[in-house]
């Protein structure tokens, strides 16, 4: 990459962060695809999301689908919890002053349009198979559901997670939270090195940087 390129790389990379959302975060419970979670990595990425978590069924990890992240993988920390461990990280959380907002079918759920996203929240996803797990319902603050009217009432996890995520965006957005950097200027230039350590260490492994 000639010089040019590295100055528009250098920008672009300061242009993310200018648009990163600390305070909206994503946690996958016991998700079981590898695809779903490729997806959701990119969305993540879209709407400004800084980190994802997510635990998987006997902590296995998960392969990233770099065809299907386009690169997002490189510019979202994920972020792999214990299963064990996934209510004391939300009960962390929640000390820390974030909503926990779990998607669950069941009565007293409301639309997911309905919730405010404007404070430090989590979005909780359940998996492909059972939901979300009956513990990490006991710590839900708020429930939602996607409104649907067709003889399915489940959507793909990933495309789920994408409906919420553009919600929150709309509401952070309308309110002007993208026109101002919500990150520390310093954190950014840790956030920024890192990124350019994984991307240069991406390159050369594709062969576009000479060892």
């Amino acid at each position: 990459m000639g010089a040019k390129g590295s100055e528009e790389r250098l920008a672009r990379i300061d242009s993310i962060l200018l648009y990163k959302q600390p305070t909206l975060k994503v946690m996958l419970d016991d998700v079981h695809s590898s695809q779903n979670l490729s997806a959701i990595l990119r969305t993540c990425d879209a709407v400004g999301v800084q980190h994802l978590y997510y635990t998987t069924e006997d902590d296995h990890d998960l392969r990233i689908h770099k065809t299907i992240t386009q690169g997002a993988h490189r510019w979202v920390e994920r972020i792999r919890i214990d299963s064990a461990e996934k209510r004391r990280f939300l009960q962390e959380k929640q000390k820390e002053g974030y909503r926990v907002v779990v998607t669950h079918l069941e009565e007293g759920a409301v639309s997911f349009r309905e919730v405010d996203y404007m404070g430090p929240t989590v979005i909780v996803m359940g998996n492909e198979k059972e939901g979300v797990s009956s513990e990490i319902l006991s710590l839900a603050d708020e429930m939602i559901i996607i409104p649907m009217q067709g003889m399915v009432q489940s959507l793909n996890v990933s495309v789920a997670t994408a409906l919420v995520l553009y919600e929150a965006q709309h509401q952070l957005e309308k309110a002007g939270r993208y026109d101002t950097p919500q990150l520390p200027k310093e954190e950014r230039e840790i956030i920024k090195k890192a990124w350019l350590y994984r991307d240069l260490i991406a390159r050369r492994s594709k062969g576009k940087i000479p060892l």
